[in-house]
């Protein structure tokens, strides 16, 4: 940790933050390329608490603590990340058609706050082409003795020139090309960085988008339940939290993710000149965390024990962590900590909530979330797709 910092302050810091996080990545992506050293590394920074276990979405996930999506838009290095002790990891977002995204400077550190704005505008490959990846590491993993543990979800968003009324279709195309490898899908309507998008969290635009992508998921993967989530955003009124906790129950969606980034820029120490400098943008870190709470717990007030509800916002410490549970998070993701706390986070993280429950506190992990919808408790995750058979573990901006 105090050798990241240190590297942190004398190195990237000084950084363009995107060329920083390019950087960072090509090493994570560099050490997993060596052979046998994603499992090696995977074996001592993973979860290994049983008590930490999470049964939600018909799947065994090793941890609570995932990597929201963002950080691996194009499917390159889950393996990487996957070693570096997140329990799960989404990648995306992935748009129906490739864009390049939004004109750099994109990206922006509030290093006092430990908070990030970025305008990245989903910057990916495309969805044929990320599914043509996902595809091959798929074929990788076929002549393996031992399956796959890495759980990927994949989250999609709208490419920016589709316009609003062809959102659905674009959405569709997405699901239907990428369904067949992911572990679960994330309907992406909340990032602040696409013109339009969040236009499409209202009920009456929610449903029948909810509902199409549903169904091609279900015509791309007719033998398996590919799990469904939305992700919202902490700007929502709480009346609008109620109203999406309301659509996920009437029409049997798997989950929710709450929060994405916040157009807010309320609660900052950096000066605001400075803020404002940055210019528009969805904020994240520690700021967005008392937001993303209370989102979370009217949700679980609202849906009910069952659903599954991942949490994300603000989290940088295992104490967070286990504030989101408390909550009532089934899971959690995190984005920005792994920016200023480095590459063993996520391990503090899940070592901080083993911890904590060694002391009588935190509640219990072992529990079952998101078995309906006709899902066999036995469900596999992606298990005629990438050859890991019987396996339990399954495999934004």
């Amino acid at each position: 940790m105090m050798l990241y910092q240190a590297l942190f302050r004398a190195v990237f810091s000084k950084m363009d933050p995107e060329r920083a996080h390019h950087l960072g990545f090509g090493a994570i992506r560099a050490t997993a390329a060596i052979p046998g050293a994603a499992p090696a590394l995977r074996s001592v920074l993973g979860p290994r608490d049983p008590a930490l276990a999470v049964k939600a979405l018909g799947l065994e996930f090793p941890g609570p603590f995932g990597l929201a999506a963002g950080f691996d838009k194009n499917a390159v290095g889950i393996d990487g990340l996957a070693a570096l002790g997140f329990a799960f990891v989404e990648v995306g977002t992935v748009t129906g058609r490739p864009q390049p995204g939004n004109e750099a400077p994109r990206l922006f550190r509030l290093t006092q706050d430990r908070c990030l704005i970025n305008r990245m505008g989903f910057n990916n490959d495309g969805a044929d082409a990320v599914a043509d990846r996902l595809a091959r590491r798929a074929e990788k993993l076929r002549g393996r003795r031992r399956p796959d543990p890495v759980i990927v979800g994949v989250n999609i968003g709208k490419t920016k020139l589709v316009p609003e009324q062809e959102a659905i279709a674009d959405y569709v195309h997405s699901a239907t090309a990428l369904a067949p490898y992911a572990d679960y899908l994330t309907v992406n309507v909340s990032s602040p960085n696409t013109p339009g998008l969040r236009n499409l969290q209202a009920v009456e635009v929610l449903r029948p988008l909810l509902l199409a992508v549903r169904e091609a998921a279900n015509q791309a993967v007719p033998d398996r339940h590919v799990p469904l989530l939305v992700k919202i955003a902490p700007d929502l009124a709480d009346e609008d939290v109620t109203a999406v906790a309301d659509l996920a129950v009437e029409i049997g969606l798997d989950g929710i993710i709450a929060t994405n980034t916040t157009i807010s820029r309320e609660g900052l120490a950096t000066p605001r000149p400075e803020v404002e400098a940055r210019g528009a943008g969805g904020l994240s870190g520690p700021v967005l965390r008392p937001r993303a709470l209370e989102v979370l717990r009217a949700l679980r007030t609202r849906v009910g024990p069952e659903m599954t509800l991942i949490g994300v916002g603000g989290i940088t410490t295992a104490a967070d962590a286990q504030e989101f549970l408390d909550a009532g998070a089934t899971l959690l993701q995190g984005y920005t900590g792994f920016i200023y706390q480095g590459p063993f986070w996520a391990r503090r993280i899940h070592r901080g909530l083993s911890r904590g429950r060694g002391r009588g506190r935190g509640r219990g992990l072992g529990h079952e979330h998101g078995h309906g919808h006709g899902v066999d408790q036995g469900h596999q995750g992606r298990g005629g797709n990438d050859g890991r058979g019987d396996s339990t573990s399954g495999a934004s901006q």
